[in-house]
């Protein structure tokens, strides 16, 4: 019969003091704050993985800045993705590489891009006068918003200025970069 742990209370967590050893203090349900020599503390969720059913580790966070009410939630989320057989260990490091894909993907960054391909077919002083159109009235306001996250309102806000100067040809040449930039 297995072991039934007995879960922490704050007081525990908080005065758990650093030893010569790194020691765990478990909560329950693979939950447990490992207190290291430093004096930092640390949660972490001791699980087996869905296939090769291995044991493994994941960190939740460290104390205080994870308080043991999200150490718990964690867990439970963490144990009903084990229950569908998802690796949450797995799934957290995907959700981490599309962030970080997206924050690469931002319209400054794809522009540059489409600058490098486009320079090989136009003349020189055309391509600087393109990205200085978009350099001036675009990337200030939308060059750090992700590609996917660009809508057709964001970029009429930022347009709309210059269609209330009357400066309609830059407008037109403004859209077709931005058009050419997003296909």
């Amino acid at each position: 019969m297995p072991r039934i742990t007995r879960p922490l209370t704050n007081t525990e967590v908080k005065q758990a003091k650093p030893k010569a050893a790194m020691y765990k203090l478990l909560d329950g349900g693979g939950l447990q704050l490992r207190v290291m020599p430093n004096g930092s503390k640390i949660w972490i969720l001791d699980y087996k993985r869905p296939y090769t059913r291995v044991r493994t580790t994941m960190s939740m966070g460290p104390y205080p800045e994870v308080s043991i009410k999200a150490a718990r939630q964690a867990r439970d989320k963490a144990s009903s993705l084990l229950a569908k057989d998802i690796d949450p260990k797995d799934q957290r490091d995907n959700q981490q590489r599309k962030q970080n894909a997206a924050a690469l993907n931002t319209l400054h960054n794809v522009a540059t891009q489409w600058l490098q391909i486009k320079r090989a077919k136009i003349l020189e002083d055309h391509a600087n006068d393109m990205w200085r159109s978009l350099e001036l009235h675009i990337l200030p306001a939308l060059g750090k918003v992700p590609i996917h996250k660009l809508t057709a309102v964001k970029t009429i806000l930022v347009i709309k200025p210059l269609v209330k100067k009357g400066r309609l040809e830059t407008v037109k040449r403004l859209c077709q970069r931005l058009n050419e930039i997003m296909v």
